[in-house]
């Protein structure tokens, strides 16, 4: 209950000073609708909504699932081999350098419309933070840690899944809550260059037919559904670790 107010108090401040920047500025309801307007099209469109953000959130979840795994099993790999390093990582900070926007229709093209392209892109824009934080992690292995380990008889194999991997799971859990931000970012931007379901897609036409206040609605959604998925990955990382450490 006590972390739920500061949550009440700061919805409230900016809630107000929302209507009182369109109360005040005598802003027109096509160009900034009010909350209550906002609350309205929300209520009325609620069906509509929840259908398209329904896509949306499937999107995210499986490209977030993805993006972990791959991003996982790449900075373990990465780790493991000094050739994988050199070869594959210049890569990757190059693929940094590309707007994930300009990649975005040639995912479509190759992907088509629907689901995938849409999960494509949220994989690639979490790929790398989750590679990264996870590599970072490995890499600061304690080396007293691993010399006890190599005085034990440990191969490279068992150092590695047993001392490395256990030490760098909070970079990992790091990676995940950055992912967990940075997810609907790449599902929307796919929904915005090519899609016919989603919330980036009710955002587009409601904002082609002068239906500002339904795309505000849209877009209060997709950051309330935001920031509860990021505290869903924080309490399952914090509980994952607390897990682990207990073990």
């Amino acid at each position: 209950m006590s972390r739920l107010i500061p949550i009440a108090a700061s919805t409230a401040l900016a809630l107000a000073l929302w209507q009182a920047l369109v109360t005040l500025a005598g802003l027109p309801p096509f160009i900034l609708p009010g909350p209550g307007r906002v609350a309205e099209a929300l209520w009325h469109s609620r069906a509509l909504i929840a259908g398209h953000a329904g896509v949306t959130i499937a999107e995210v979840l499986i490209g977030l699932a993805l993006g972990a795994i791959l991003g996982g099993l790449s900075a373990i790999g990465l780790a493991a081999s000094p050739l994988a390093r050199g070869l594959i990582r210049p890569m990757m900070v190059f693929s940094q350098a590309i707007p994930v926007f300009a990649l975005a229709p040639i995912l479509t093209l190759w992907l088509g419309y629907g689901l995938w392209s849409k999960i494509a892109m949220a994989l690639l824009i979490i790929y790398f933070p989750v590679t990264s934080s996870f590599f970072d992690a490995l890499m600061r292995t304690p080396q007293p840690w691993l010399d006890l380990g190599r005085v034990m008889g440990g191969s490279p194999a068992r150092l590695m899944w047993h001392i490395r991997v256990p030490a760098a799971l909070p970079g990992f859990a790091s990676g995940l809550r950055l992912a967990a931000v940075y997810a609907p970012i790449g599902a929307i931007i796919g929904e915005w260059v090519g899609a016919s379901k989603g919330l980036g897609y009710l955002m587009l036409l409601a904002n082609g037919r002068a239906k500002i206040d339904l795309m505000f609605a849209a877009l209060i959604v997709l950051a309330v559904f935001t920031l509860l998925l990021h505290r869903a990955v924080d309490i399952a990382c914090r509980r994952w670790l607390d897990g682990t450490a207990a073990g």
